[in-house]
């Protein structure tokens, strides 16, 4: 089962966290399954960026980007290179460590 080491966020997990999810699971899945809230506006079905991730480490253990993402990743809040939607990242075999971005294009989050 892969670990997902996930880096220290002042909202999100100030202290950091290392989660445990079967591959196949997305990482924005594997992240509110273990009680790290992180938006998710669009319910998971790539048609916002709130869910944005920096992969830092095992991208390659990662699903391949398809094109929608891709395009939505462009409106992303502090893209780089190693950006990916949490919803859309599925899990493969190997660990990976991400890193949330301190801020989404999201202006009015649920819940606060």
């Amino acid at each position: 089962m892969p670990v997902i080491k996930i880096l220290p966020h002042a909202e999100y997990c100030p202290e950091g966290k290392t989660v445990n999810a079967p591959a196949g699971t997305s990482i924005c899945e594997a992240l509110l399954d273990n009680q790290i809230a992180i938006e998710h506006a669009c319910d998971m079905v790539c048609a916002c960026t709130t869910c944005h991730v920096i992969v830092r480490e095992g991208m390659a253990s990662l699903s391949e980007m398809e094109e929608g993402e891709e395009d939505m990743l462009d409106r992303a809040w502090g893209l780089e290179p190693d950006s990916r939607l949490s919803c859309q990242a599925i899990l493969g075999q190997k660990d990976v460590t991400i890193e949330i971005p301190k801020y989404s294009i999201n202006h009015a989050k649920e819940g606060h």
